[in-house]
């Protein structure tokens, strides 16, 4: 009797309660939807956190170890030809948790792609080091090297910001850093017809083909690359010598941003 006497209590409650499998459901997909996107976001800083090093990529005598010791020092120094890489913390600023890990990669031809290869996905950034006054006479080194760079597959994946320094900026026969870009624009443009049959990565692992540079059917130019490429004139032994100072803020400026 008291189960017959509940029955109609029971059903009006039933009427008010929403129904559970909706309101509940959409509750539980919206938190979920929240939590996986926090989870892909800490993925991906964590992946960009951990890539921390600036590499500096550039054919011999380009002055890329000149550039290391005077971002680190500010002082001048003589330089060899690098034949191993070096590496140490560069503080962007006065904040000390702002610094990047700067990588001097050897320039010769026959160790530049394996120092490339191992130290690719931890790069945070690459500065793509141009010796401005040789470059009419190299463009064809350059772009092959920075064409290897471009069509790996870890470099595209990632997509870190690329920087090309024109260096000794104080030698009155220097390029300017315009006229290398379109230069450069140029070989690129010619070497992607030339070597897509060429494989990938360094290593050969590339599946499906090679990456295409650029757009198809377009003339290739910087602005069609998933990095965001920059061009700075500088020079790692300054106007003055080897008593001034370097001169190379926008450097410095972009190293500050990408930190």
């Amino acid at each position: 009797g008291m189960a017959g006497r509940l029955e109609p209590d029971l059903e009006a409650l039933r009427r008010e309660l929403p129904a559970p499998d909706t309101a509940v459901l959409s509750v539980l997909l919206a938190l979920l939807a929240v939590a996986i996107t926090l989870l892909i976001w800490r993925v991906v800083q964590g992946r960009r956190s951990s890539r921390k090093a600036v590499l500096l990529l550039g054919l011999c005598d380009a002055g890329k170890t000149l550039l290391f010791a005077r971002l680190l020092s500010g002082k001048y120094r003589d330089t060899q030809t690098s034949i191993t890489d070096s590496s140490a913390v560069y503080r962007v600023s006065k904040d000390k948790s702002a610094n990047v890990t700067l990588i001097d990669l050897p320039g010769h031809e026959s160790l530049r792609l394996q120092f490339l290869e191992r130290f690719k996905a931890a790069a945070r950034a690459i500065v793509f080091v141009v010796d401005s006054v040789a470059f009419q006479r190299e463009v064809k080194d350059v772009a092959e090297f920075l064409y290897q760079v471009l069509v790996d597959s870890t470099v595209l994946k990632n997509a870190p910001p690329l920087l090309i320094a024109c260096n000794k900026q104080d030698i009155t026969m220097a390029k300017s850093a315009k006229l290398i870009q379109q230069q450069l624009e140029k070989e690129l443009n010619t070497l992607r017809v030339t070597r897509s049959a060429a494989p990938t990565s360094l290593d050969g692992s590339a599946t499906g083909g090679p990456a295409q540079l650029g757009k198809k059917g377009k003339d290739f130019d910087f602005s069609q690359l998933p990095m965001k490429v920059e061009f700075v004139e500088c020079s790692a032994r300054g106007i003055k010598g080897e008593e001034g100072d370097a001169d190379f803020e926008g450097l410095e400026k972009w190293l500050a941003k990408i930190a």
